[in-house]
């Protein structure tokens, strides 16, 4: 079996299993990595040269490439912990449980309501797809607003992985749609421009033509999400709900200047992501010296505020940090383009087979990574290639390869796509990671995504 089939499926099972993710992609990366003949330690000669790098090796290698992603997301935990200390998240939650409240209806579902479910619903959409662009804290907002709608979402009795599906499919596909944010990062930065590299003009291509296909499969899959997980379903009301929800609901009036506030930094940092390129970490950064300069944040609070930040953030940087070592020693095994090859020539040169095994792949790939974002440079080298061998158009081109890019971030365990839903839904513990958020949106995203991306790729 190919190394990465197995570093991949070793990684998936113990994950499944409850193995902690960080510690389920470490054993993968070593089980991919010895699989495919890399030696545990470094190989020396007798001068004490390394001829050959070991597993270790690769994978503290890959660690030190993920440092600037763990920075990063400290840096917009920091930023989006400052939004929420300027009030506005814990208002917004405090105004919804106040009206639920109004209706003195404290263990039904008050009729007259509904609208507050589907405005609940929706707003969560709308706060999904704006954190990948607008205000782009990424999945730092789930946090700050998720816990203290618990309550409100269980007298409501919503099932929580109708909610998971729902922030997934903002965080997704915003990005592979949109380049705007962390869209012109994933399309523009990477994507257009790993293609350009690996020897295919894309100068002409409008990516949102080529993506549009593969983001109504996204939609499909949301569609689908909402017919599934219609039904009420029952969740105890724990005491860390209550908490959450008494502290937000006493909240006092919007200050109209700290609001203000929050909007100059809001604005301030979506103006940085405009002017400069890559300059998620230099936004957050000054979208927090906003808040500082004026006074919302006081020096007296900026270390407690700061250090709150990168604690919400931390295991989902860990998390990141391990993946690049997973990826790095995925790379490391060089049988990613053997796994590509021996799947296209399987079909003879089929453009509809080879279309297939190349969006399977990339599922695997980024199943295993747990980020779109790290598969694109690893694939396109050899997807471009074998899509002009094969006779695919640029369009097709760009719409298989970022669909195979982007196929598994939902559904992945080591995701932040499925880890941020998880790190809101599961305050109470009434939320499981695996059965809750990996399962529920690998079924409605990726299986409609996979179906799309392949129509795409035979139609553009």
């Amino acid at each position: 079996m190919n190394a990465i089939m197995i570093g991949v499926l070793v990684m998936l099972i113990l994950s499944v299993a409850r193995v902690h993710v960080v510690l389920s992609l470490v054993v993968g990366a070593f089980a991919g990595g010895l699989a495919a003949g890399l030696p545990l330690a470094d190989v020396v000669n007798a001068a004490g040269d390394v001829t050959q790098k070991g597993v270790m090796t690769h994978f503290q290698d890959g660690l030190a490439g993920g440092a600037g992603i763990a920075l990063s997301y400290a840096m917009l935990g920091a930023f989006a912990m400052a939004i929420t200390h300027s009030g506005l998240p814990q208002q917004i939650a405090g105004a919804i449980i106040r009206k639920i409240n109004s209706s003195q209806a404290q263990d039904s579902i008050p009729s007259g309501v509904n609208f507050v479910k589907w405005g609940l619903l929706l707003g969560l959409l709308a706060m999904g797809v704006m954190s990948q662009n607008v205000i782009p804290i990424h999945i730092a907002f789930i946090p700050m607003v998720i816990p203290p709608l618990l309550l409100v979402f269980n007298r409501l009795q919503i099932d929580r992985r109708l909610l998971a599906c729902i922030i997934t499919f903002g965080l997704v596909t915003t990005y592979m749609f949109l380049p705007y944010g962390f869209g012109a990062i994933f399309l523009n930065k990477i994507l257009l421009s790993n293609i350009e590299q690996a020897g295919m003009s894309v100068k002409h291509i409008d990516v949102m033509s080529a993506m549009a296909i593969p983001a109504l499969g996204m939609v499909a899959g949301l569609l689908l999400a909402f017919l599934h997980y219609r039904k009420p379903r029952i969740y105890q009301n724990k005491q860390i709900d209550e908490q959450a929800a008494q502290q937000s609901a006493a909240q006092p009036q919007i200050s109209s200047y700290r609001s203000l506030v929050a909007a100059v930094a809001i604005l301030v940092c979506f103006a940085i992501q405009l002017m400069y390129k890559d300059a998620l970490l230099l936004g957050a950064l000054l979208g927090f010296a906003v808040f500082m300069m004026l006074g919302v944040v006081r020096r007296s609070e900026a270390d407690s505020v700061f250090n709150s930040g990168i604690r919400m953030m931390a295991m989902v940087g860990f998390i990141m940090i391990a993946a690049q070592g997973f990826a790095e020693v995925m790379k490391a095994t060089d049988e990613i383009k053997p796994l590509v090859e021996a799947s296209a020539n399987m079909f003879a040169g089929s453009k509809p087979a080879a279309a297939f095994a190349m969006l399977m792949v990339g599922l695997l790939v980024t199943m295993g990574i747990g980020s779109s974002f790290s598969t694109l440079p690893i694939i396109t080298t050899i997807y471009v290639p074998l899509c002009m061998s094969l006779g695919f158009s640029p369009m097709a081109t760009v719409a298989i390869i970022g669909t195979a890019g982007a196929l598994g971030d939902a559904g992945s365990p080591a995701s932040d796509s499925t880890l941020g839903p998880t790190m809101g839904l599961n305050v109470d513990g009434q939320h499981d990671h695996m059965r809750d958020s990996v399962i529920p949106t690998f079924i409605h995203y990726n299986i409609p995504l996979f179906i799309a991306g392949w129509i795409a790729a035979l139609v553009l």
